[in-house]
């Protein structure tokens, strides 16, 4: 199978003292720095106060899974935490992108389309969700299950994202509500309102469309609830504390599926910063699979995009040689092992990207690798000229993935549409499965998230070379087939 590297774009992990500035520069944000420390066990009860006397401030407790967000601007804290029995691990923290914007580049290039309907003028979207269409065996799976009816939902899916467009004709009949984590002040829309689901960037919205529009998109699941817990600003990063904390509410929420459809990389050996210091990303590690095991641990099932950087995932000198290219002007030196959280974390299901052209090869920006990849699902590309040409000029919007876009956003660039938008990544990769383990939660609720991943790779249509790969996993996902079995 042929592949084609991705643009190097900055997408992945930056010090929370920095954020990614226009043109992808790195800029000082202030001079606090946002740590994260996982204690061994339980948090002690006076943590608050050890924290202080070390010279910083807990922002945010998990005590669920005995973790802390510390802002200090003592150069020395993390030397100072070791004073402290019972820390495991810390380190500065880290921000994660939304993973299609690793890989959009400016409207400029290519053509916008122009010749899809409005929504005014169409009744549905149908033959436009090539998308959908094919996961579902052309809809038929929904004579099957949809994930329950007009006035129940049977299993309800969390969305760890963006935020939603509450709402969207397509979507607010199936929206159960959900949670803000985002706190004041990072903009001058933030106020830390924790209903303020509104999705200032669209990706979320875009999300939820695939997983359980009901209108004129369907999603997998058109009758599945959706539970927004909203952990992005507009166009900002989210720190891992944020989405932890996310992950623990959806939990304790009885949500059945988490989607997330965002990403970074954890640096698990050791990484210098302008020549200095000697640091490691082991606490954003430990309090990613703490997270997960906790959500697991209730019966969710936690599907997750494999990232956008066509990187061999389980190739960590290949990782490493990206993370310099990428941070190394910026003062960045990193050597060893590193990892892609929280699509390595065990415990959920990683998905890479199949596109609309071809069942052999991959879509050219989606991660793969051999013990990463459970299964792909239609997250959409260029077009078959782009992948062989890589001309942006050729670029075709067509063969990206359609859903639903916030009414009260300017269109998206690759088309003309309101309300609805062309988008590709592994972020329109995951919520197909995540739509996928909710009309099956839906359909047998009694099945253990483990024996839940087992039936999706188990009835997935192979793909690429015979068998699993590292492509595509044990396939491309299939609801009808799953469903069926």
């Amino acid at each position: 199978m042929k592949r084609k590297m991705a643009f190097s774009v900055l997408s992945a992990l930056l010090t929370a003292s920095l954020f990614v500035g226009a043109g992808g520069q790195v800029v000082a944000k202030s001079t606090s720095t946002s740590y994260l420390v996982a204690f061994k066990n339980n948090l002690p009860s006076d943590y608050e106060a050890l924290i202080e006397e070390a010279g910083g401030e807990v922002v945010r407790a998990l005590p669920e899974i005995g973790g802390l967000e510390i802002e200090s601007r003592d150069r020395n804290f993390l030397e100072n935490l070791k004073g402290i029995r019972g820390i495991q691990a810390a380190n500065r923290q880290f921000t994660h992108q939304l993973d299609y914007k690793k890989i959009d580049r400016s409207a400029a290039d290519g053509q916008p389309v122009t010749d899809i309907p409005q929504p005014e003028d169409i009744d549905s979207y149908w033959e436009y969700q090539w998308d959908i269409k094919r996961v579902t065996n052309d809809g038929k799976s929904y004579d099957i299950e949809t994930g329950g009816t007009s006035r129940k939902h049977k299993a309800v899916v969390g969305v760890i994202d963006s935020g939603i467009d509450p709402d969207h004709p397509d979507l607010k009949d199936n929206l159960l509500g959900g949670m803000n984590f985002i706190p004041a002040g990072i903009d001058s829309s933030e106020t830390g309102d924790p209903d303020d689901i509104t999705d200032r960037d669209g990706h979320g919205t875009h999300v939820a469309g695939s997983i359980a529009g009901n209108g004129k998109i369907k999603g997998v699941g058109p009758n599945l609830g959706l539970r927004v817990y909203r952990v992005f600003p507009a166009n900002q990063g989210a720190p891992t504390s944020w989405i932890a904390d996310a992950i623990i509410q959806a939990a304790d929420d009885g949500v059945d599926v988490i989607n997330m459809s965002l990403g970074g990389f954890d640096a698990i050996s050791r990484y210098s910063y302008q020549g200095e210091g000697s640091y490691s990303d082991v606490a954003d590690v430990l309090i990613w699979k703490r997270a997960i095991d906790y959500a697991v641990g209730k019966g969710v099932t936690v599907v997750v995009a494999a990232g956008n950087e066509s990187l061999n995932l389980n190739n960590p000198t290949e990782i490493t040689a990206y993370m310099n290219e990428v941070y190394g002007p910026d003062g960045f030196e990193f050597k060893g092992a590193s990892r892609e959280v929280p699509g390595q974390i065990p415990g959920v299901i990683t998905v890479s990207s199949s596109n609309q052209w071809s069942d052999d090869e991959l879509a050219f920006y989606s991660n793969y690798g051999a013990r990463s990849i459970d299964v792909a699902a239609p997250g959409g590309d260029n077009g078959p000229v782009y992948a062989e040409t890589g001309d942006l000029d050729q670029r075709d919007f067509r063969y990206r993935t359609l859903s639903t876009w916030p009414t009260y956003l300017e269109p998206y660039f690759t088309s003309n549409l309101h309300d609805y938008a062309l988008l590709h990544g592994t972020s329109m990769a995951a919520p197909k499965v995540a739509g996928i383990a909710g009309v099956i939660k839906a359909a047998n609720p009694d099945l253990t998230p483990a024996q839940l991943t087992n039936l999706i790779k188990k009835t997935a249509i192979d793909m690429g070379k015979r068998g699993t790969d590292q492509y595509f996993g044990a396939g491309e996902a299939n609801a009808y087939r799953a469903l069926n079995d």
